[in-house]
């Protein structure tokens, strides 16, 4: 349903990104941020299910910069060098590639930001940071917590597995505190990645229900 595209930046930097394209008019578009894993399978699906779903949807390839086209699987070795990308994060690059996403389908209409574990993070940053959005949905975020004092600009909705080992819900508590103006989902039982059907901590109910919230709040607010 997809192609690979390039994108630039507003430095110049050029990047890769999958685009998938509804069969229908656009209600409007998503920008799609990869976990830890690049754009890689699980990703370009998502793609093609918000595309199956009525939107132009595009997932910019935000680890060109370090490294261009890594994809990587969900083995625990695949995991361990995945987790490079994050231990210094270039969060300015990565919001700026975002941009670029953003300028790139703003003609189909209305642009919401969906991201997942590391693009949760920065969909939350780019509905605080960024210009062209409307909505911004965020997955498994780590880092959202550490931005939580600034104010998203858009309706924000964000999810949360109840076991996730690497959100504590401590931290999902801040989040609440310091922003009552965030729709906050925590699934029971489900750990850090339940939405992905690859990955071993997949909760098919939670995930389904998560994509059906995300599905509505976009429905709602992409107008």
């Amino acid at each position: 349903m997809g192609q690979d595209i390039k994108l630039t930046a507003s430095d110049g930097f050029q990047l890769g990104a999958y685009r998938a394209d509804p069969t229908a008019t656009a209600k409007g578009a998503l920008v799609v941020i990869q976990e830890i894993f690049g754009v890689n399978h699980h990703i370009r699906s998502i793609c093609d299910r918000l595309a199956a779903a009525g939107y132009v949807a595009i997932a910019p390839a935000i680890f060109d910069r370090v490294e261009p086209n890594f994809t990587s699987g969900y083995s625990p070795d695949e995991i361990a060098v995945a987790r490079k990308f994050v231990a210094n994060p270039d969060w300015a690059a990565m919001l700026r590639d975002t941009q670029a996403a953003i300028d790139a389908v703003k003609d189909a209409g209305p642009v919401g930001i969906i991201g997942f574990c590391l693009g949760g993070s920065i969909a939350y940053a780019a509905a605080t940071k960024l210009t062209g959005l409307k909505a911004a949905v965020g997955y498994y975020g780590g880092a959202v917590v550490r931005f939580a004092e600034d104010k998203p600009a858009v309706p924000t909705q964000l999810h949360f597995g109840e076991k996730d080992a690497g959100i504590p819900l401590t931290d999902v508590e801040t989040i609440k505190a310091k922003r009552p103006d965030v729709e906050i989902f925590i699934y029971p039982g489900a750990q850090h990645g339940f939405g992905c059907d690859e990955r071993a901590s997949y909760d098919k109910p939670s995930a389904d229900l998560a994509w059906t919230r995300s599905l509505a709040f976009f429905a709602q607010n992409l107008r």
